[in-house]
């Protein structure tokens, strides 16, 4: 039986912001974790692992939306597996073909994309529950912040782990790497950094809105004589 739709809200420049800062997959949500701590300790990886999600978020997101309608409820998430795990081999065979060597330093978190529970969750609370150009919106907003922090995790890492970015020495040769931001404990580190700054950002701007909610208060109060 088809999947009844309830009145979706109007199509707004939210839809597409919302996955880039608000509910950022990675800073906010804190979803597909394995894959932003393991691939991220260079910008190439970075940057490789970023669009495969991309890639693979928009055309899942999409082809689930129109298909929403005709998707049986008790079969819906196998559904959803096996429009994900199609549109990953796809994209598993387009990586191989462009760039071996990248394929190679991806390795199996390629293919562990299908079990991304960012992937999965969009389709299962967002893209069958709404059109085919909000999904798409979305999906692409939301991709590009997965992206978006998997760069900013990798362009650190990779500065800090071997004095480079994208194979271009920034520091001197009297640099010395830190060794530990290459490792998997450096994933750790340089997230929780990320995510001490961008709370410390978001609470200092909470803050000055509450002050500018109440100096207005106060403001518009009438004065007795």
């Amino acid at each position: 039986m088809a999947q009844t739709n309830k009145k979706e809200t109007p199509l707004t420049w939210d839809v597409f912001t919302t996955g880039l800062w608000k509910e950022n997959p990675v800073f906010v949500m804190m979803l597909g974790l394995c894959p932003v701590l393991a691939v991220t300790n260079t910008v190439e990886n970075s940057l490789g692992m970023g669009a495969a999600t991309l890639f693979v978020l928009v055309c899942s997101n999409a082809l689930v939306s129109a298909l929403r309608n005709f998707i049986p409820k008790q079969v819906r998430i196998t559904t959803y597996i096996v429009i994900i795990a199609t549109f990953v081999t796809l994209v598993d065979y387009i990586i191989q073909a462009i760039s071996l060597d990248l394929y190679n330093k991806l390795g199996a978190f390629i293919q562990l994309i299908v079990v991304n529970c960012l992937i999965l969750g969009r389709a299962e609370a967002y893209a069958s529950k709404n059109s085919f150009g909000k999904s798409v919106i979305s999906a692409t907003g939301m991709g590009l912040g997965f992206a978006l922090a998997l760069v900013m995790l990798g362009s650190v890492r990779e500065l800090l782990g071997s004095g480079q970015l994208l194979g271009i020495r920034i520091f001197s040769e009297n640099f010395e790497p830190w060794i530990v931001m290459i490792l998997p404990p450096g994933g750790f580190i340089v997230l929780g950094c990320w995510l001490l700054l961008i709370n410390y950002v978001h609470q200092r701007k909470t803050e000055s809105l509450i002050n500018q909610d109440a100096a207005a208060s106060h403001c518009s109060v009438p004065q007795q004589h």
